[in-house]
């Protein structure tokens, strides 16, 4: 089945009394291009973080960023540090017996001074195995968001394809019409300037001209690589590289036939082809 190398999930977990959430975004890239940003004191975990998103994924560039914060339906893990309080409330004793008028501190104001409420804090140790299956479900609900996208990619490529096909048809027929309208203009046109040809060296010279025209192969070739674009969106494995190499072909014996055309139909769907490869190109560069 195919897969898109585009898009987005998002995963929480509870390490009581902290909350992880895993936001990883994708976007289509040649390679598989990893950045894991994590706090500063979870920093020891990426490695295993990339070997996880490495054997999640084989393409595109994939940004992972982990935020860490309090859970709210959790209150546990504040402390309040006696020392701190006792220090304050010496430094008021004193400033009160400087200047009696002054007002005590009130319980907010002792509880928003700086190091009297102390937050629990975390290590690497204690949050690896709540950090990795976070991040090990933000993985598979991506891996599920670009398989949906890269059915809808696939579907897009497989409408163009047989608009491809549906122009092959209508071309074959006249491959045969036009030769035999370039056969008669050449033949009206040496009448018209009066040139008395070798029957037998006219007729070699209008099979080699019209061998050089003759757009048959390049129709074959198209079929045949457009065939297996449908062959290889059937598979269930990595196919963008092949795509890749198909589209390419594809194009090459599009603008090779546009060249060769010498009839308004055949060069008015040689174009038309062109302009559907370059619509499969731009699809196909977003699949894994």
């Amino acid at each position: 089945m195919a897969s898109s190398m585009t898009g987005f999930a998002r995963s929480q977990a509870l390490a009581v009394p902290f909350r992880l959430v895993w936001e990883v975004r994708s976007v289509n890239h040649r390679f598989l291009d990893t950045t894991v940003r994590l706090p500063t004191e979870l920093r020891s975990l990426e490695t295993g973080c990339r070997a996880r998103v490495n054997a999640a994924l084989a393409r595109g560039k994939v940004d992972c960023t982990l935020t860490v914060s309090r859970d709210r339906d959790h209150h546990g893990g504040v402390e309040l540090s006696d020392n701190a309080v006792e220090d304050l409330l010496s430094l008021q004793t004193r400033v009160r017996e400087m200047t009696p008028d002054a007002s005590p501190l009130s319980v907010g104001e002792v509880l928003r001074w700086p190091g009297v409420v102390q937050e629990a804090t975390y290590e690497s140790s204690t949050m690896e195995p709540a950090v990795a299956a976070a991040l090990d479900d933000a993985l598979k609900s991506l891996a599920e968001a670009r398989k949906r996208e890269g059915k809808r990619l696939a579907a897009a490529v497989l409408e163009r394809c047989q608009g491809m096909k549906t122009i092959i048809a209508d071309m074959q027929p006249r491959i045969g019409q036009a030769e035999q309208r370039y056969r008669s203009k050449l033949r009206q046109r040496l009448e018209r300037l009066a040139v008395d040809a070798n029957p037998q060296r006219l007729e070699q010279e209008l099979a080699q001209l019209a061998q050089r025209l003759d757009i048959s192969e390049e129709i074959d070739r198209l079929a045949s690589h457009i065939e297996e674009v449908e062959t290889v969106l059937a598979r269930d494995e990595p196919m963008g590289r092949r795509l890749d190499f198909l589209v390419q072909e594809l194009n090459r014996e599009a603008n090779t036939l546009a060249s060769k055309s010498q009839d308004t139909d055949l060069t008015r769907g040689a174009v038309e082809l062109k302009v559907l490869v370059e619509q499969v190109r731009e699809q196909v560069q977003n699949l894994e």
